[in-house]
């Protein structure tokens, strides 16, 4: 588990590559907490600015949501049962991106919500 500054903690799992996609749902379920809010990222999912992120991010944890998991799937996809299980679809772009790339966006957009959720600089 590592930090991201003082704001939260964040764990990566990689799920290792399964025969079927129905398969590699069940390992990623198998991880999850039913009071976990989970985002999964999909193409098909809602776009949101910097600003609009941080808003989600700063309601759920008004909220009392302790957990948010988010969930990049493989080079094929999702499964439709990990599709299912999200509380929220988000989609960083129409693009498709390397998993790992699109794990670095990620966690650098988590971090700019709190930095904008605090109010300090690093937005623009």
């Amino acid at each position: 588990m590592k930090r991201l500054g003082p704001y939260a903690s964040v764990e990566i799992i990689e799920v290792p590559v399964q025969n079927t996609l129905e398969q590699e749902g069940e390992k990623i379920l198998a991880l999850v907490k039913p009071q976990s809010y989970v985002i999964t990222l999909e193409i098909s999912g809602k776009m949101f600015s910097s600003v609009e992120f941080a808003a989600k991010i700063e309601e759920l944890t008004h909220a009392g949501i302790s957990e948010i998991i988010f969930v990049i799937g493989s080079s094929h996809g999702l499964s439709a049962n990990v599709s299912e299980r999200a509380n929220l679809k988000m989609s960083m772009s129409k693009m498709t991106f390397l998993h790992q790339f699109a794990r670095l966006l990620l966690v650098e957009q988590i971090y700019r919500a709190f930095k904008i959720i605090k109010g300090e600089t690093y937005h623009k």
